[in-house]
């Protein structure tokens, strides 16, 4: 699944094409996604001038100038394209025309059309319409944390939220309710630079540890949106460049591999937890 940095790459490439723009000639090709479409979805955005582009956690949010937010959740393999070229391509190929392509429409800017279309081969995606005024309280986003580069964000938040808690510092990032739109690649590399093991309880955390941690998680998630995301096989982004992030992985994908930090004669593990790979070094990264 895409994570935040991945998701704000296309924020950022949709964003000069959109905004601004009217959606012309909507089309939709299939009922539903993940989800059935919203009620009326092509007559709701046919007309409609997109104000901004925002993204929340891994959620794309375009308020529209109907007073309605047009939320996008890319799920697995959802892609948006224009002109027929790929804003994104994440952990695996997927194909972005013909039967795969559920969803297009013009965006009509300065006399200018572009066609954006909306692939999504597993149909995990999904889209729905929330009234602008709502978005916050609406169940997608109502018990979200903090952004992690939001002024929300820092290490005394994680030490509220973390406090007493037994399950351990990796599981505890990757809930949404303690912080929106971390992942598991991220939260590995993060934990890794704050030499934090990943198996301890996220209650045993010192408070200095943790703001070290909320500075670092910044760091990272900077780094990888500077870099265009993480490329794990295809990833493309607005450009038609590649994200180089990968290149730059510590522990993520790294199993057996002698770890990079300076002194350390540690091995990269790699354990399974909430059904995720972790990739830590053991020696390095205290409990």
């Amino acid at each position: 699944m895409p994570e935040l940095p991945e998701v704000e790459t296309v924020r950022r490439g949709l964003e000069p094409v959109l905004v601004g723009a009217r959606l012309t000639k909507v089309r939709q090709n299939r009922p539903d996604l993940r989800f059935p479409f919203p009620d009326r979805f092509v007559e709701r955005l046919e007309g409609a001038t997109v104000e901004r582009i925002d993204r929340r956690a891994k959620y794309l949010l375009a308020t529209l100038s109907t007073g309605e937010t047009w939320v996008t959740h890319l799920g697995m393999t959802g892609r948006f394209t224009v002109d027929g070229e790929q804003l994104g391509e994440f952990e695996e190929p997927a194909p972005i025309a013909g039967k795969h392509e559920h969803m297009s429409f013009c965006a009509l800017q300065d006399g200018r059309a572009t066609r954006v279309g909306f692939a999504d081969a597993r149909r995990f995606g999904f889209m729905g319409l929330i009234p602008a005024d709502q978005v916050e309280i609406h169940p997608w986003f109502a018990a979200m944390g903090p952004e992690p580069l939001g002024n929300g964000f820092s290490g005394a938040h994680l030490a509220e939220a973390f406090d007493g808690k037994k399950q351990t510092i990796k599981v505890s990032l990757l809930d949404q309710r303690n912080v929106a739109g971390l992942g598991n690649i991220y939260v590995c590399e993060a934990l890794y630079r704050a030499r934090i093991s990943p198996l301890i309880a996220a209650g045993k955390v010192s408070k200095a540890r943790l703001e070290t941690l909320a500075s670092v998680i910044r760091d990272v998630l900077n780094d990888a949106i500077a870099a265009g995301g993480s490329t794990l096989k295809d990833f493309a982004n607005a450009e038609g460049g590649q994200g180089y992030f990968q290149h730059r992985f510590d522990v993520y994908g790294r199993e057996g591999q002698p770890c990079l930090a300076d002194g350390c004669a540690g091995v990269v593990k790699r354990v399974v937890q909430g059904g995720r790979s972790t990739f830590y070094c053991p020696s390095c990264q205290r409990r």
